[in-house]
């Protein structure tokens, strides 16, 4: 298949063809060029050979890959695409193929044989492997794992033998632990101006996705063009299209996570009979399907999976604790064979149920002219849910939600439900409400919605579309030159209210005035020269490690049984910290809020250093080889970072763990309906997974800083590069 490839001074890629199958066939060439090592992985992830490559640091993911099914859930919709949609998966799978075959060998794969031997030859891109990719880059972006959370949090709260603790209602301790966290891989900030708003007098869209910030980065800034279409925007490596932000020329679109509660956890009771399982359901014991799956291990010894899906989904959590009453909610089991049960959690995931990952969509959405059409394509759109903007060259903005919801009351989104109870029985998803018309402004950054029918979740965060608002507030019109304002502010409101519980406070030494005095008197921004910044981080770190020795939340780190590669959603610092200033209050679970406070500040006071929080708020890349002992990481410079955890410039730490940025903005956008060569776009290090490539973190220093790097529409002022011909 034919097809041009040009590139801009960013070595971002261009690809131009003469029809769609030829352009997806580059669109895949490029991409396993620029990006070899990453879509070998996450294709390694979609099968669940992880550990088959990188040995024993793969097997935590791999078993959970094969939990959830994802390989074969991945395998059937790729079954159920319609002919036209196959086709245009088959060509990029091919030109992934194509690309892969002529691409120079990954350093990481030398690195791997270095440290593990013998190398394990990799087969091509089995067809469904794009289908697989996309799946693995949301199967944990989901809200599941943290009502897995919910759910160890109210057991172990129950048996802890604390009774202030076991005597919280199960809801009322769920919002204490969760009060404004996202999960540690979810978020986003997204706004859109209407033209009244804007000095062109067209909209202007601009935001950016917070996700874990992996190297090489999870989006690709690319264009796409053929006679049908001319796009661009940002791609996942490994999956055709452009799914959640682009540019058509005459229509746009954004998106960020709608934080809804989607996917189902259900409580199951599992019975064994010689070889065949059965779960309790409303109307008795019903068949359980049983397979199997081996985990093959460089270097080690293979693992035997017994997979397992009820009715409502996989079982994805075994072993736990058999012979205590099932009544963490108040609802017991009733006169049941007891010491023949297992008790289990599945989960219901949207793309399983329908066989479908809403790739039909994605066809439509390149070819959109209008915002209306944006919200055409997106109807079938499925997981994860997110909220939209979009808006076209006649001047139309509109925001909505997309994907399929869970229909649940607000209470039973937050633990899991009982497979056993009727009035839990799965459900049709949730019909959502049609696009809104904007004729101001509008931010979309996980807060709580303002209207019931865009509240589909539990838990959203309260601080980054709050600023946004004031900030949009502050100037009656904007430009795309105004942008980096936003995209680049620190200010964090969590910092005030944990300030609240410093104002005040007496009986301090003269250093803990002084940094008493110092942090009452600060603007609040977490700027990177910023000293104050630096001392508010450490009295946070010093209260959460604190904290998390109280009598009563010790058992809350009792072991659970979701697995290693849930770990990130029940460490207890982490989520002390994100309920920091809510359990300083908490006299009743024997937390004295002061003496804490107080002590912190000694501590601070006492090791104060001066430094400034970029000193040592520098990004902290996950790579897949970190997971692979003696193997040397590629790296990137280490820059100091103005922002944190909930703030408009996301770049989260864990406090009393570290103070780099583990997740944040893995893109930044901006789109001008006005005048599409004045858009502009940023990723965290470059277009280039290769270390290398001079692509590979040249716009790193510009990320740092919050700003983006131009587009340039205009094919004369790119540079062409040989490709050659595909078969």
């Amino acid at each position: 298949m034919r097809f041009e490839l040009f590139r801009d001074a960013w070595g971002v890629p261009h690809v131009r063809a003469s029809d769609e199958l030829a352009l997806a066939y580059g669109q895949g060439w490029v991409t396993a060029r620029d990006r070899t090592w990453q879509v070998q992985t996450d294709r390694w992830r979609a099968e669940g050979r992880l550990a088959e490559h990188i040995g024993d640091g793969g097997v935590a993911w791999d078993v959970v890959a094969h939990r959830l099914l994802l390989p074969d859930t991945a395998q059937r919709a790729y079954a159920a695409l319609g002919d036209d949609d196959r086709a245009w998966v088959d060509a990029y799978t091919a030109g992934v193929n194509a690309g892969l075959a002529s691409a120079p060998r990954p350093v990481e794969v030398d690195e791997l044989d270095r440290v593990l031997g013998s190398t394990t030859p990799d087969d091509p891109w089995p067809a469904w492997a794009p289908l697989g990719v996309f799946l693995v880059q949301h199967a944990l972006f989901s809200t599941f794992p943290r009502v897995l959370w919910h759910d160890h949090l109210v057991r172990s709260a129950r048996y802890s033998g604390h009774p202030g603790l076991a005597a919280v209602e199960p809801l009322d301790l769920v919002r204490l632990f969760d009060p404004a966290a996202d999960g540690p891989t979810s978020g986003s900030n997204a706004w859109a101006l209407h033209g009244s708003r804007t000095t062109s007098g067209a909209p202007l869209l601009a935001g950016d996705p917070h996700r874990v910030l992996e190297l090489p980065g999870p989006y690709q800034q690319i264009r796409l063009a053929c006679p049908e279409y001319d796009v661009l925007g940002l791609a996942f490596p490994g999956v055709p299209g452009l799914p959640h932000f682009g540019h058509t020329g005459g229509a746009a679109w954004g998106i960020t996570n709608a934080v809804a509660h989607a996917a189902e956890v259900y409580r199951e009771l599992l019975s064994r009979v010689g070889d065949e399982w059965q779960s309790l359901g409303p109307d008795g014991f019903e068949r359980v399907t049983r397979t199997s799956a081996q985990v093959l291990v460089r270097g080690g010894e293979p693992l035997a999976l017994d997979l397992l899906e009820t009715a409502r989904g996989p079982v994805v959590v075994r072993g736990m604790a058999t012979g205590r009453p099932v009544d963490q909610d108040d609802v017991t089991t009733g006169a049941l064979p007891q010491v023949t049960l297992e008790e289990a959690r599945s989960v219901r995931l949207q793309p399983r149920v329908d066989a479908d990952l809403g790739f039909a969509c994605l066809r439509p959405l390149l070819r959109a002219r209008t915002a209306g059409d944006v919200a055409a394509a997106l109807t079938g759109w499925v997981d994860p849910v997110n909220r939209v903007v979009a808006a076209d060259t006649a001047g139309v903005v509109l925001t909505f939600d997309a994907g399929r919801v869970a229909d649940r009351a607000p209470d039973d989104r937050v633990l899991p439900l009982r497979a056993w109870a009727a009035a839990h029985t799965p459900r049709r998803w949730r019909v959502l409400t049609a696009p809104r018309e904007v004729t101001d402004a509008v931010v979309d950054a996980n807060e709580w919605p303002a209207t019931a029918d865009r509240h589909h979740g539990s838990v959203y965060t309260p601080d980054r579309a709050a600023r946004l608002r004031t900030l949009l507030a502050q100037r009656p019109t904007w430009d795309v030159d105004d942008l980096p304002d936003l995209h680049g502010d620190t200010h964090w409101a969590g910092a005030g209210r944990l300030l609240r519980h410093v104002a005040g406070l007496a009986g301090l030494s003269a250093p803990a005035a002084a940094v008493r005095d110092g942090l009452l008197a600060w603007d609040l921004h977490m700027d990177a020269g910023s000293p104050q910044a630096a001392l508010l981080a450490d009295l946070r770190a010093a209260l959460v490690l604190r904290i998390v020795e109280e009598p009563t939340l010790v058992a809350l780190a009792a072991p659970h049984r979701a697995g290693p590669a849930f770990d990130a959603w029940f460490s207890l610092r982490g989520r002390v910290g994100a309920a920091l200033t809510a359990l300083l209050d908490r006299t009743d679970l024997g937390i004295d809020g002061p003496a804490h406070v107080r002590a912190a500040l000694e501590d601070v006071a006492a090791r104060a250093d001066g430094g400034t929080w970029g000193a040592r708020h520098t990004v902290l890349p996950a790579h897949v080889l970190a997971d692979v002992p003696g193997a040397d990481v590629p790296t990137v410079p280490a820059l100091p970072l103005g922002g944190d955890q909930d703030t408009v410039r996301c770049t989260g730490t864990v406090p009393g763990v570290t103070d780099r940025a583990f997740r944040g903005s893995v893109a930044r956008w901006v789109w001008d309906l006005a005048d599409r060569s004045r858009s502009r776009w940023g990723v965290p290090f470059g277009t280039s997974g290769d270390p290398r490539s001079p692509h590979f973190a040249d716009q790193h220093a510009t990320w740092a800083d919050a700003g983006t790097v131009e587009v340039v529409t205009d094919w004369a002022l790119l540079t062409p590069e040989p490709v050659g011909v595909g078969e």
